[in-house]
């Protein structure tokens, strides 16, 4: 979600034929403002939902559909669409080394600051260290993802994702519907929870493992090799909302300190 995701260099240099994706052909020569546009409306999203909550986590404000289905659909809209075009942005990124290690280094501080701040709501590998390690994967897989065609890394990626969704629940389905179990072996080591594999002790009130979501940042990664760079230098590519598409080019700082200005909001108003 770091400003930095997005910039005028693709990752991957053009060392394959067409339809690869290493392909650059037709490199964007100015932003894509229709990705900043959905960061933005992302973000707006996660705002609206972090608001509430704190309504409901610290002050006590009953909202039953927050925590049924409703809630859970719009938190995964949240989610998917940050982490999708976070792997769809990394082409563009001039340095994604140095912007990996600063938006790990980002959720380090999120993780410090929690755990003291309130170390029973602590955040452990949550989504900018997921997005910081994806970035870094990503580069130092670049020699094997270049060699795989964009459809096939697009379509192969997304049944992984939802395929391993339910390992961190413990074991392999469709989505967070467990088919397959692992065994019970898998969950006791707790230094595997980066991965996917938590210990029925692990807590944390934001985690994104390794399984399943960096095979939803390869699929943002591939489907703009395979059909996104189609934007580049149409109408679309230039959408923009003015109140929003600012926002969306600010993400990382935004989340640094969103949440505690939300929370002094919620007790003010309440």
């Amino acid at each position: 979600m770091s400003r930095g995701i997005l910039r005028a260099r693709p990752l991957l240099p053009r060392t394959k034929p067409e339809g690869t994706l290493v392909s650059a052909a037709q490199r964007p020569k100015q932003r894509i403002l229709l990705l900043d546009t959905l960061r933005g409306l992302a973000l707006l999203n996660m705002l609206l939902y972090h608001f509430l909550y704190d309504l409901v986590s610290f002050n006590g404000v009953d909202l039953p559909w927050y925590h049924d289905t409703p809630g859970y659909i719009w938190e995964q809209y949240i989610c998917w669409s940050f982490i999708l075009l976070a792997g769809i942005s990394l082409h563009f990124s001039r340095h994604p080394v140095r912007h990996g290690l600063l938006t790990f280094g980002c959720g380090a501080v999120v993780s410090l600051v929690t755990a003291v701040a309130t170390p029973g709501d602590a955040v452990h590998f949550g989504v900018l260290t997921l997005l910081g390690s994806a970035m870094l994967l990503a580069s130092a897989l670049r020699p094997v993802l270049r060699r795989i065609p964009a459809a096939a890394g697009c379509i192969v990626s997304g049944l992984l994702f939802v395929l391993t969704k339910a390992v961190p629940s413990g074991g392999f389905g469709i989505l967070n519907f467990m088919h397959w179990p692992l065994p019970d072996a898998c969950y006791t080591v707790y230094w595997l929870y980066p991965l996917g594999f938590p210990t029925p002790l692990f807590a944390s009130s934001d985690y994104f493992p390794l399984l399943p979501w960096f095979f939803l940042f390869l699929t943002g990664l591939f489907l703009w090799e395979w059909g996104g760079k189609a934007l580049a230098g149409t109408r679309a590519a230039g959408f923009r909302i003015p109140a929003v598409t600012p926002l969306g080019q600010h993400t990382l700082w935004i989340y640094m300190v969103h949440q505690p200005l939300l929370y002094g909001l919620s007790m003010l108003l309440l």
